[in-house]
């Protein structure tokens, strides 16, 4: 008991006189990962949106320059396509995310995206002197996949790289700088500028993200450095003793070996992840299909339907941007007091009623981006072990941009058809989500991976024993060809 209390007190004073280099380290390195990727994402979300009258002018010009008069619906396929191209990319993105995460490292990964954000800069901005609007379709592609890499990869980084009672809040940076993303495009908007400043953070990452330690489970488990992994969490944590998050490392690096590395196909297949990959694929299905795409890709074209004067849609539009920064900001410093399923849930269930009752954007928008927005992807991150992390992202991913690819496409033409009721089908996805979270996700506050995976495990039908050493993994259900799996830690 006495050396309990002892370590204690002696755990309390590292914490607290290390908090400086802490937050030198772990939260720069948040901070960098963040703007330097997740900011694009963002940006290009809503970039499209204001300028979006002068660019079909622009498409005009040129189609009749080449081949003569334009009918209205060729040009609404062409902007939709234009629009569609993002989300499109970013699913292409999704497919890169395990075999670059594998051999590059989460870091190395980002690094290497930053091609996928520069070139699309460069092209934009020679579209217009080129006189090519099939520059920018091509453009938008290109930057979709950066979004759909770094949408997945930053995540993925900053889980293992923060502390577990961090986690949440960490997890939610990624989602503050891209609505921080939206926003300064909506304001650019507001001047008529097209944007080609992308390529800014990707060279600010470019600068200062490689003298940012490498995630230390990958190094540990993945690459079997444990100097370098145990190097990059002394400066991730400020201070010299970091052999209990170590420990806790190779118990779950014995029990990887259960699993060794998976592919998609595995994943699919492996009974004691069933679960936890339906509820990635229900998350993400449900924050895109919930409509708020539509909302950012086609925002003015939206409030000019509800009645706002066309002089003050785009200011309209940059004040729901600001109050997203907002909430997201707000949701940094609540997701580890109220929980990440409640969080879900108090989304889900809001988004749902702002469908229904047609308030669109700002209701809409404001219980989003603290809880739907960033929580599955945090959630993503917990759920997995080290081996199954990436290719788990990587059908999260896949799930999370065709969808954001059929309702950038469809959505001009279900608004067309269906005018403000569209919002109703939006709205049954929320509730059907909503149900889903309610009944099958627990609560994986301050959890580590392996107890995330022991929540999991009853639904599953298997067994997880993590005590006294031993871990037991043992697939239940009564056949005949039942799996048993036994690893003992050292």
């Amino acid at each position: 008991m006495e050396k309990s209390e002892r370590k204690g007190v002696s755990t309390f004073d590292k914490y607290i006189s290390a908090s400086k280099l802490l937050y030198t380290y772990f939260v720069l390195s948040s901070l960098i990962a963040g703007f330097g990727s997740s900011f694009q994402y963002g940006y290009n979300v809503a970039v499209i949106n204001s300028p979006a009258p002068e660019m079909k002018l622009f498409y005009t010009r040129i189609y009749e320059d080449r081949y003569g008069p334009m009918s209205d619906n060729l040009l609404t396929l062409l902007w939709s396509v234009t629009v569609s191209m993002y989300p499109l990319g970013g699913f292409f993105g999704s497919l890169m995310v395990a075999p670059l995460v594998n051999k590059f490292g989460r870091k190395g990964t980002l690094l290497f995206n930053n091609i996928f954000s520069i070139v699309p800069a460069i092209m934009m901005g020679v579209s217009e002197v080129a006189g090519s609007f099939e520059i920018i379709i091509a453009a938008r592609f290109l930057v979709g996949i950066c979004a759909g890499l770094s949408s997945n990869v930053v995540s993925m980084y900053l889980g293992e790289i923060a502390p577990k009672n961090y986690r949440g809040a960490i997890g939610i940076v990624p989602q503050l700088f891209i609505t921080i993303g939206i926003l300064v495009a909506q304001v650019f908007g507001v001047r008529n500028i097209l944007g080609n400043m992308e390529g800014i953070p990707a060279a600010i990452e470019l600068l200062l993200l490689p003298f940012f330690p490498e995630s230390p489970r990958y190094m540990l488990i993945q690459k079997g450095d444990e100097k370098t992994a145990r190097k990059g969490l002394q400066r991730l944590r400020g201070w010299e003793d970091v052999d209990e998050e170590l420990c806790e490392m190779r118990v779950e690096e014995q029990s990887e070996q259960a699993e060794g590395r998976l592919s998609v196909l595995n994943l699919f297949t492996f009974r004691s992840l069933r679960w936890q990959l339906l509820s990635v694929i229900f998350m993400n299905m449900g924050q895109q299909l919930s409509g708020v795409n539509a909302i950012y890709y086609y925002a003015d074209s939206i409030y000019s339907s509800a009645g706002v004067a066309e002089d003050h849609v785009q200011y309209v539009t940059v004040g729901t941007g600001a109050v997203n920064v907002f909430m997201t900001i707000a949701a940094v410093f609540i997701v580890e007091k109220s929980g990440r399923k409640l969080l879900l849930l108090i989304g889900f269930g809001v988004c749902c009623g702002a469908c229904v009752l047609l308030t669109i954007a700002l209701y809409f928008q404001l219980f989003l981006h603290p809880s739907a927005g960033p929580i599955p992807n945090v959630i993503t991150t917990e759920m997995f072990r080290q081996s199954s992390r990436p290719p788990a992202f990587m059908v999260a991913g896949t799930v999370h941009w065709l969808s954001n690819f059929t309702v950038g496409l469809v959505f001009p033409f279900l608004e067309r058809g269906l005018g403000a009721y569209s919002f109703i089908i939006f709205a049954c996805i929320c509730l059907a989500t909503l149900i889903y979270i309610g009944v099958v996700i627990p609560e994986t506050k301050n959890k580590t991976f392996l107890e995330t995976s022991k929540l999991f495990a009853h639904r599953n039908r298997v067994d997880i024993v993590v005590e006294a050493g031993d871990s037991e993994i043992k697939e239940t259900g009564g056949e005949s060809n039942e799996q048993e799996i036994k690893n003992t830690f050292l």
